[in-house]
């Protein structure tokens, strides 16, 4: 283990024009390259990775904000740092099924569903669902993982009255397409997909493991059913360092 070290990192070279926190950074990337240590791992504390550079705190964060930066690392507050996992494709097509998706890529898909209600409809998806803005409609927030770690964040809006029953399914079922298809539409579409980025609340930071300090990729979309009416508005927030989104004609 990393954590043997107790003498300064003989590699590093003081005075010599390029800044400790590059030289340490570099070397840990090179770590992570080579496969000392594993998609997924936690590395040492910082503790012990300052006695191993014989450096202080603040220049050994300097170098793993760095590498947080250029997503080869995530931290997790309270838990430390974490070498990052590989970048999972996921398509964006007139069928976008999250449990086939990750299946095709040898993960294993899960979901879970946080909370339920209703809500006043926000502009972008009162246009979505041809709603004037303000209307009531049911809501589902369900968090999305694979291989057990976080994968996006959505939050599932649903056109007002069309199925009553819709929340009921969800607190039994997980699945926004089983949830669907109990509600009488066995199949559906993508018609729309708008797609941004933007810096993570704390509270999407920490849902999705990710540090407040990279931005999230975030998808608004509709999805109809084979009629071409709406059936769900969904805005989806991507952990970036996860998710490669690859849009399919």
């Amino acid at each position: 283990m990393v954590e043997d070290f107790v003498t300064p990192e003989p590699g590093l070279q003081r005075g010599a024009g390029l800044a400790l926190w590059r030289q340490i950074a570099a070397t840990l990337e090179g770590e992570i390259r080579a496969g000392r240590h594993a998609p997924g791992a936690r590395l040492p504390t910082e503790a012990a990775l300052s006695a191993r550079f014989g450096v202080n705190r603040h220049t050994l964060r300097r170098a793993m904000e760095e590498l947080e930066l250029r997503g080869l690392l995530r931290t997790e507050q309270g838990r430390g740092s974490f070498v990052a996992e590989d970048v999972l494709d996921y398509p964006l097509g007139p069928r976008t099924r999250f449990s086939e998706i990750i299946r095709a890529q040898n993960r294993e898909p899960a979901g879970r569903i946080l909370r339920v209600g209703e809500v006043a409809a926000e502009p972008r998806v009162a246009e979505l669902l041809g709603l004037r803005p303000g209307r009531r409609v049911a809501f589902a927030d369900r968090l999305s993982l694979a291989d057990g770690r976080p994968f996006a964040l959505g939050r599932h809006h649903f056109p007002p009255g069309r199925f009553p029953r819709i929340l009921e399914h969800l607190r039994e079922e997980p699945s926004i397409t089983r949830a669907l298809a109990l509600s009488g539409v066995p199949d559906y579409r993508r018609r729309i997909t708008r797609i941004t980025a933007r810096m993570p609340s704390p509270e999407e930071a920490a849902m999705l493991e990710q540090s407040r300090a990279r931005p999230i990729l975030l998808c608004e979309a509709l999805n109809e059913d084979l009629e071409g009416r709406p059936v769900e508005a969904v805005v989806t927030r991507y952990a970036a360092g996860r998710a490669q989104l690859v849009v399919e004609s």
